[in-house]
């Protein structure tokens, strides 16, 4: 049976009663108006044609002057109406005939009615009116009263038709339903459509969030041994790493009562609204628990609460929070309803906000590893026509520090390329041109450039290639270009070794490299140039962070002088220490500079043949690389990871190992027999 359908949700709750509808309102005007103008009004309103208020002795003198058509006589009013000559209406209302409207007439009190119909009489004899007649209809008190209050009734409808219009929202009601909270409410998991299959990679997020839909489904299976379903979880990590999908996936796998909502939604121009919708949403989950509230980027409204309100304090935004933190865990209890909350600035909350019981826990989402980025793009190129021979391994190695939104850019940057090339299916190359568009940026093949610059950016970008391929701890190389891309002439591409330590030997290496370009161009140029800029800020970053956060200098070992926002006005390091500070970070520098120059001038020639095949092709690979220099005798990392992941044949079961076995045996029959021929 579901409890939905029921008018009374538990023991404790009341009936759920009528919701005040506006619609009645404009009906009730409406109807009111329809009476006024059946019931007469609409004459008072002006529908005959325009009046005038006038004196009986004024009266006289228009019947004098002969502007009379008729005279209508009310005897329980004691009033009367003269209805005034098409040809004297500006005579009398100072406006054209058309201005004043069909029958227009003069409203007149009059004290005796015999006094009245002696004079009115008489005047008809003379020719000066044309006929009168008498009426006996009262006037209806009531109609009067609309009469009078019409206008503030057409203002009143007015303001609220704006209000509704302005005012947010859901369902109607505007004004009056302005604090409502705009949650989106999924019943049922299959309305959204992603589950746990759909999520590549964050194996570690997703064990944490399936706990919680545990939890929904079987709270008995914890309340039993005396433990307490968590309130709250909070998904942090990068832009782009999947919160918001795991969000969804655990919707669509709870197969309960889902809310979702932005932190934007509950920030209105109205004072208390943010309130009034936090409170709203939770009364809304309550009735439907168990349920799940989610609020994306949260960092809206549960940002740290100001110290000093009079100094930039935003007391709405902090009556939002103060009543988000009352419902999550006040007084009042919230059992069945867990509050799914996701950010990328953690360091921006309220203190509160973080505490056990409230957001109990913590769930990181970081950007994905190797192995994870190889699951996405598995799940990214689902509906992509790829061809066989594309090298998953290649591209997730090739994507280092991308998200998994980043990684669906490539695919789908990969297939547009593809469609400009009239292919039919998505290769290699349209996935590596995919990732250096994203990387570099656009290429720019109508620069001009001189001969002479064009060699010296390729004896630059030779360099690099040629100073890292000898360095054992540097990135592998993938390819060379000297074709301008974004703001860059050229570049040399590399895969990164995403390393979770880092030795003094792997950085110093990593620094020569960068300095090839330069060595380069004082070796063969005899000049320097400002094309190096970008190498040298990254080499000087690195050495001073070796020196002052890793204590890997020689004459400040073992130290860190690590640059917290505590120091924001004072260095935590004397000048003197300064000083050598400086000392080491350039005698680092040019240890390294020499060492590059050191092995270019023992390459020489191999470098020299690498710049001319750029000048001829303007993109080289790695495969050009080694075979003028010969293959590298180091293994990256990357490479060891995937060997690593590989599966085994020892690691395989009996059947496995006996049918590989047997294989081996035919192939070594047959190798046989054809010696034996």
């Amino acid at each position: 049976m579901n409890n939905n359908n029921n008018p009374f949700n538990g023991p404790d709750q009341q009936p759920k009663m009528p919701r005040f509808n506006m619609n009645w309102v404009y009906a009730i005007v409406l109807v009111a108006l329809i009476i006024l103008f059946l019931s007469g009004g609409g004459e008072a309103l002006g529908g005959n044609g325009a009046s005038q208020q006038a004196t009986y002795t004024r009266f006289k003198e228009y019947v004098e002057k002969g502007y009379a058509q008729s005279v209508v006589v009310n005897k329980n009013e004691g009033t009367l109406r003269m209805y005034v000559k098409a040809k004297n209406v500006r005579d009398v209302f100072n406006m054209s005939a058309k201005q004043v409207g069909a029958h227009p007439y003069v409203n007149v009190d009059f004290g005796s009615i015999d006094e009245l119909d002696k004079y009115l009489t008489v005047e008809q004899q003379k020719g000066k009116i044309v006929d009168f007649s008498y009426e006996n209809k009262r006037g209806n008190d009531l109609i009067n009263i609309l009469l009078n209050l019409s206008p503030f009734i057409l203002m009143a409808v007015v303001w609220i038709f704006l209000m509704r219009r302005w005012g947010g929202g859901t369902g109607g009601g505007g004004v009056f339903n302005v604090g409502k909270s705009k949650a989106r409410m999924y019943e049922k998991g299959n309305e959204i459509g992603i589950t746990f299959k759909d999520v590549a990679g964050q194996a570690g997020a997703k064990q944490e969030v399936q706990e919680i839909v545990e939890f929904l489904r079987n709270p008995q299976k914890y309340t039993d041994l005396g433990g307490k379903i968590p309130k709250g979880a909070l998904l942090v990590g990068p832009p782009g790493t999947g919160k918001t999908l795991l969000a969804k996936a655990v919707a669509g796998e709870a197969g309960v009562p889902f809310f979702s909502m932005s932190g934007s939604d509950f920030v209105e121009m109205f004072v208390g609204v943010g309130a009034s919708r936090v409170r709203d949403a939770f009364q809304k989950a309550k009735e439907k628990a168990p349920s799940i509230i989610f609020i994306d980027e949260i960092d809206a409204i549960g940002r740290a609460r100001s110290k000093n309100p009079a100094m930039g304090g935003n007391d709405e935004r902090e009556n939002t929070l103060n009543a988000l933190l009352t419902e999550m865990d006040g007084f009042g209890t919230n059992s069945g309803v867990i509050i799914l909350a996701a950010t990328n600035r953690v360091d921006m909350l309220d203190s509160a906000l973080l505490r056990a019981g409230r957001f109990d826990r913590q769930i990181n989402v970081d950007l994905p590893d190797l192995t994870e980025r190889k699951e996405i793009f598995q799940v990214h190129l689902r509906p992509v026509k790829v061809d066989e021979s594309l090298d998953i391994d290649l591209l997730a190695r090739q994507t280092p520090g991308f998200s998994g939104a980043d990684i669906a850019n490539v695919c789908n940057e990969a297939a547009l390329i593809a469609a400009r090339h009239d292919k039919k299916k998505v290769g290699k190359q349209d996935f590596l041109d995919a990732v250096d568009r994203i990387i570099g940026g656009l290429e720019k093949k109508t620069k001009v450039m001189t001969a002479k610059e064009k060699r010296t950016i390729a004896l630059h970008e030779a360099g690099h290639a040629t100073v890292s391929w000898f360095c054992e701890h540097a990135n592998p190389l993938v390819k060379v270009s000297i074709v301008p891309r974004g703001r860059a002439l050229g570049a040399a591409w590399y895969l990164p070794e995403e390393r979770q330590i880092t030795t003094k030997e792997e950085m110093l290496d990593e620094m020569c490299a960068l300095f090839g370009g330069r060595a380069a161009e004082e070796l063969f140029t005899g000049h320097i140039s400002t094309g190096a800029m970008n190498d040298l800020e990254r080499a000087t970053k690195s050495a001073y962070g070796m020196i002052a956060y890793a204590g890997m200098g020689d004459k400040l070992p073992n130290v860190c002088y690590y640059n917290n926002q505590e120091y924001q006005f004072q260095r935590p390091y004397s000048d003197t220490t300064a000083k050598i500070m400086d000392d080491e970070v350039i005698k680092m520098l040019n240890e390294q500079y020499e060492r590059a120059k050191k092995i270019l001038i023992e390459h020489k020639e191999g470098h020299n043949q690498l710049a001319e095949l750029l000048i001829q092709r303007e993109v080289i690979m790695a495969e050009d690389v080694e075979r003028i220099f010969g293959k590298r005798p180091w293994v990256s990392r990357s490479q060891e990871l995937m060997e690593d992941n590989e599966p085994k044949l020892e690691d395989m079961p009996d059947e496995v190992k006996q049918a590989q076995a047997e294989f081996k045996q035919s192939e070594a029959d047959k190798q046989a027999d054809e010696n034996n021929k």
